[in-house]
């Protein structure tokens, strides 16, 4: 993890230096590429290089990666990308019916179809023979390994995701998110980062499928309480968002119509996907446990 969050402050600072003779206006206006966005896509382009180059040597060495979980990643590499990029990412400063269809799109398409994937593997393999095994001790032994097995906690990783979603809707900080890139950029890394524990945490936690049942609960209360946020946006009178109130009124639209669409958005479509992971957890995890029932019948008889 230090090399590309290295590279993403790399890329930051040199955005910044680009910047500094009156560009930045131009490259932060709602239909052209900031540094941030830039950083993000350089990114999403050395995990993807690091999957693809790992899944190859994988299969010269006769290891198996299953067709549908390279599927999976590419799905949810593509959909990361498109909502770090125009028009999406341009349309999101503009409105907040498309600002929350570009976060629903990373917590809950880009996100777990990417930890469906296990890049984790992948990407190691990616990496060049020197340093691989420098980089899967870091996930063998060490502080580094305590610190992920917490944070993946479904538990832990269930409050992070949620606390996130919640504090980064409160007016004042969405509002702050809006008006500074860097923030926006933030945002997005703690939306991304805290949806990525609890994906991975749901899906490869301690007990592997054995632990599904768990994880059906995780998932129906993080719908229940989203959903909530979702219909509180839904039936506000006037606009909690007084900055996207302003852009509306400038673009002629209504701000409390598209503030419902946002909220809608939230509420409905996104609990239905919950609703939906939710009972394919509750049937793997009955298929797990028939399948572990099976020996001690035999036994049985």
């Amino acid at each position: 993890m230090t090399a590309p969050m290295a590279l993403v402050l790399a890329l930051a600072a040199g955005g910044v230096v680009a910047n500094a003779h009156g560009l930045e206006h131009e490259l932060t206006t709602p239909r052209a590429l900031s540094p941030w966005d830039l950083a993000a896509t350089a990114l999403l382009a050395l995990v993807g290089g690091l999957y693809v180059l790992g899944v190859r040597r994988l299969r010269t060495r006769g290891a198996t990666h299953p067709a549908h979980e390279t599927v999976a990643f590419a799905c949810g590499w593509l959909t990361l990308l498109a909502t770090v990029l125009p028009p999406l990412d341009a349309l999101a400063l503009e409105r907040f019916s498309a600002h929350m269809a570009q976060h629903e799109l990373m917590m809950l398409a880009g996100v777990p179809l990417l930890m469906a994937g296990r890049p984790l593997s992948a990407c190691l393999f990616g990496l060049p023979r020197s340093v691989r095994p420098h980089a899967a001790a870091l996930f063998q032994h060490g502080p580094a390994v305590v610190t992920w097995r917490v944070l993946t906690a479904p538990i832990v990783a269930w409050a992070l995701h949620g606390a996130a979603i919640w504090i980064w809707h409160a007016p004042a900080l969405y509002q702050w998110a809006v008006r500074n890139e860097s923030v926006h950029a933030l945002q997005h890394l703690i939306f991304v980062g805290t949806s990525a524990l609890f994906w991975w945490g749901l899906l490869y936690g301690r007990y592997g499928r054995a632990g599904y049942g768990a994880s059906v609960f995780y998932v129906f209360t993080t719908a229940v309480h989203t959903g909530l946020l979702g219909a509180l946006l839904t039936f506000a009178r006037s606009p909690l968002y007084p900055i996207y109130a302003s852009r509306a009124a400038g673009q002629h639209l209504d701000a409390v119509g598209d503030q419902q669409v946002a909220g809608l958005m939230m509420w409905v479509p996104a609990g239905i996907l919950l609703t939906a992971t939710g009972l394919a957890l509750f049937a793997a995890w009955i298929g797990e446990a028939e399948r572990r029932s099976k020996p001690s019948r035999t036994v049985v008889r």
